[in-house]
């Protein structure tokens, strides 16, 4: 068969969207880029500048799929600064007259948060700007909306859940409250007996180039494994005999694997040991095993676990670890602890995932922008992206906007100058301050006055690459047919695929059965395993970039029809939308014990880096090296108070 009558068969020539989405600031600034030009355009110009893609007609990223998350448009200027390209684009700045009390750095979780802590602190009256590269705001917190069959399907593109909110700060705890989030909504929003009324269960999908041949083994999710008792329920999985006995060994023997050593020095030695090495070396799991759980950690950690801790693992109540009786610790990057059964359920959950919450924060800040007033009618607001950015507005919010430059006024720290490029414009705003927002990596390059030692703690953290892609089906009968809700894929392009959260908010409402659309979230991270941690991150940073959306579709399209082709799936017939959130700068570096240092407290790169500097302050996940909501949120109320205390003397 040729490779055309592959890609037909696939699904590849059927009309849904599938370019890289280029708006148009993508190809003004793209072609100005490419070409090498100045990115303003020769003589006056009235003001404010005409460049405005919010207000055009039809403007509404939550509904554009093809390429997503970090979209073309939204990061080739910060590649130019980063190249050196800086100078030129300063020639080219000009003060467009405006000036505010607080100009926010990065439209996410954490910038929103800040200016709505800001302007609480200074009553609502105080002037503030939020510049954001993005087409959207929100940051990790995408919303992905489908059109089918006269149906919304809502998915989220990035940040996923509340996660335990009954640890959450007072800070971050109050701002939900404020905002109208009232937790124990989501016990009656979220079905949790949706799909085992459907018998779907968890599943592992063996692709034939890891464990030669293609098979779907139904019962064998994460949540199912552990119930294994005999090697009889692993006959269908493509294992030798020694694999199968090894792996109920592993989920029920109460062996002490590092016996004679005590506790300290078990969770010394786990601390410098990853999972892959404990299974390998002293569970002594078979090497056709150890494929099975290689990408456990993949949605985590975004590496595999080659290149994590096994004292992490124990603590996230991982197999292997039941003889060797370990006392309780808590784990803070992950806010668990080795106790699951005290944890909350993993019920917190808008249908956007925690784009709700930046929706909400925009309703505060910009009460024109979306109508409604309570967690439920947000879910099916369309927010009104014009209102975003009006002039004289107290709260602006102005996307499409890459910041180049943020320095402090000489002549006694009378405020703060921030340039941004815009359109084909560069542009220079003041401000009494600055809080930075954007990911850590960015702001050496447009804060070049910061002392070396704090660039080079902001430089340290390695964020995580990672693809949330999301696929509206036409139906999901396939896996009612082959009883699975999800499947695991450790070998695979893409290693899971989930049906999406069952939950019902407001006017919205999940697919009621097998017969109805349904979006299926599908996880992605380009790991390079056998490096350390960093190095996978920067490998895949590179590599998300070069992919183009139709080798991700081709993949996908692929992996699908292999895994659920038996259930009747057709990926020509049954796929009806795709959209791949890449996140080549995801989640935020959470310190590795396999290679990075235990740093004191007050040492830690993540401290040292969000420093205030005159006027500016810095808040965002990397901020606090934890990639949670609460952690963005608890890091923009830190910086906000920063700015309230008085400047030394």
């Amino acid at each position: 068969m040729s490779a055309a009558s592959d890609d037909r068969d696939l699904g590849m020539d059927r009309a849904i969207p599938r370019r890289d989405f280029l708006d148009g600031m993508a190809m003004a600034v793209g072609a100005a880029f490419l070409a090498g030009l100045p990115l303003n355009l020769p003589g006056p110009r009235p003001h404010p500048h005409p460049y405005a893609p919010e207000r055009a007609p039809g403007y509404y990223p939550p509904a554009l799929t093809g390429l997503r998350g970090s979209h073309p448009g939204s990061y080739e200027i910060a590649h130019r600064i980063r190249d050196g390209g800086l100078d030129a684009m300063m020639k080219s700045a000009r003060g467009n007259g405006e000036s505010y009390d607080l100009i926010v750095v990065g439209g996410g979780i954490s910038g929103l948060s800040a200016a709505y802590f800001y302007q609480k602190a200074h009553g609502w009256r105080a002037r503030v700007l939020v510049l954001d590269n993005h087409d959207d705001f929100g940051g990790h917190a995408k919303r992905n909306e489908f059109h089918y069959g006269g149906k919304l399907l809502i998915g989220y593109g990035g940040t996923q859940s509340i996660e335990t909110p009954g640890r959450y700060s007072v800070e971050a705890h109050g701002l939900l409250t404020e905002l109208g989030i009232e937790t124990a909504r989501f016990y009656t929003a979220y079905d949790r007996g949706f799909y085992s009324r459907f018998g779907v269960k968890g599943a592992v999908f063996f692709d034939r180039e890891t464990f030669g041949t293609d098979r779907l083994v139904a019962g064998l999710g994460r949540r199912e494994l552990p119930e294994i008792t005999s090697v009889d329920e692993l006959k269908n999985a493509p294992l030798s005999d020694a694999a199968r006995s090894a792996i109920v060994r592993l989920f029920n023997d109460a062996a002490d694997y590092l016996p004679g050593l005590t506790t300290d020095q078990k969770k010394a030695k786990l601390e410098k040991t990853s999972y892959l090495d404990y299974l390998r070396q002293y569970v002594k799991v078979p090497a056709d095993g150890l494929p099975l759980f290689q990408a456990w950690t993949h949605d985590l950690y975004g590496v595999g676990i080659d290149a994590v801790p096994a004292l992490d693992c124990w603590g996230l109540n991982y197999p292997g670890f039941k003889g060797l009786k370990l006392e309780e610790t808590n784990f803070p990057g992950l806010g668990l602890t080795a106790a699951p059964h005290e944890e909350e359920p993993y019920i917190f959950h808008f249908p956007d995932g925690n784009a709700s919450i930046a929706r909400l924060l925009v309703r505060k800040l910009v009460p024109a922008a979306a109508a409604g007033h309570t967690m439920e009618d947000i879910v099916t607001a369309r927010v009104h992206y014009a209102t975003l950015d009006e002039p004289g507005a107290r709260t602006r919010i102005r996307l499409n906007s890459t910041v180049i430059r943020a320095v402090n006024e000489a002549n006694g720290g009378r405020g703060v100058a921030i340039t941004y490029a815009r359109g084909k414009d560069v542009w220079t705003v003041r401000a009494k301050a600055c809080l930075l927002a954007c990911w850590n990596g960015m702001i050496p390059y447009i804060c070049p006055d910061l002392p070396p030692a704090q660039k080079e703690a902001l430089g340290y953290g390695v964020k995580v690459p990672l693809v949330y892609t999301n696929v509206a089906l036409r139906d999901w009968k396939a896996f009612a047919n082959l009883g699975v809700l999800s499947f695991y894929a450790p070998g695979s392009y893409f290693s899971s695929a989930t049906l999406d959260f069952p939950v019902s908010l407001g006017t919205y409402h999940f697919s009621r059965s097998p017969n109805e659309p349904v979006v299926l979230h599908v996880l992605r991270t380009p790991c390079k395993p056998g490096l350390p941690a960093r190095s996978q991150h920067r490998l895949g940073h590179a590599e998300l970039l070069q992919t183009p959306f139709e080798t991700f579709e081709r993949n996908l399209r692929d992996e699908l029809g292999r895994a659920l082709g038996n259930g009747g799936f057709n990926p020509a017939r049954d796929i009806v939308g795709i959209t791949v959130n890449r996140w080549p700068h995801g989640y935020a570096y959470e310190y590795n014990s396999l290679w990075d240092p235990i740093w004191p407290d007050d040492e830690q790169p993540c401290v040292i880096g969000r420093k205030p500097f005159g006027n500016i302050t810095i808040a965002n996940s990397d901020a606090g090296a934890y990639a949670y909501t609460n952690g963005a949120i608890d890091q923009a109320y830190r910086a906000v108070s920063e700015l309230l205390q008085p400047s030394p003397t």
